[in-house]
């Protein structure tokens, strides 16, 4: 299944370039993150990736969310790993298309594509440098078996949430910061007083980390 995107091509042209890589939330679409391409540093591919999965009556998403009769959320997790393995083989794709140095390879993912960026990040190191996990959370569930036995200690990750987050609690994005600092990753991780989105200060923030960290 090939995955559709938008993409800017950078202003800076280089022999090869970084790219940064966007994925949407639930029953969002790629023009959502996209919306602030013009904002990112100019020496950046920027591409926008659509979820693979349909919703109804519009929207796209990375994996289905469940309910019982209880009203508990449940993540069909098979469908999540098949999404974290579709994004692996785009970034294989884009690589092969466009001239991009495929060691300056970042993830920046809101909401479930947060959750999505952690797991790729994790399942495929050596295809990743950095993540940018904005509103969501890490699910272990979802990230490959033998990921401690790859090179991964080269990641960084740059973590944020709202406060009043009432779509994902903040207690559960807390818990991906002692979780890399355990794997020897350096985090950096920004609370905002926000609910499920990304503050202007946030927006800010994690640019300056791109620049401090490239």
């Amino acid at each position: 299944m090939n995955l559709h995107y938008l993409i800017r091509e950078p202003k800076i042209q280089q022999e090869q370039n970084p790219v940064l890589i966007l994925l949407h939330g639930y029953g969002s679409n790629e023009e959502d993150l996209f919306s602030f391409a013009t904002e990112l540093p100019e020496e950046y591919y920027v591409i926008s990736v659509r979820a693979p999965y349909d919703l109804q009556p519009y929207g796209h998403a990375w994996y289905a969310i469940h309910f019982d009769a209880d009203e508990n959320k449940f993540s069909d997790d098979n469908q999540a790993k098949e999404s974290r393995d579709l994004i692996a083989n785009f970034i294989d794709e884009i690589i092969a298309k466009y001239p991009i140095d495929k060691n300056k390879i970042t993830l920046i993912g809101f909401s479930q594509g947060s959750i999505l960026s952690y797991a790729t990040a994790l399942s495929y190191p050596e295809k990743i440098a950095r993540v940018v996990a904005l509103s969501g959370y890490l699910n272990e569930n979802i990230i490959a078996e033998n990921f401690k036995n790859k090179e991964y200690k080269h990641l960084q990750f740059f973590i944020s949430h709202g406060t009043v987050d009432q779509v994902i609690p903040v207690d559960w994005a807390r818990k991906a910061k002692p979780f890399m600092e355990n794997l020897g990753l350096p985090v950096t991780y920004n609370e905002y007083p926000v609910g499920h989105g990304v503050a202007p200060q946030n927006f800010y923030d994690f640019k300056n980390w791109l620049e401090k960290t490239k």
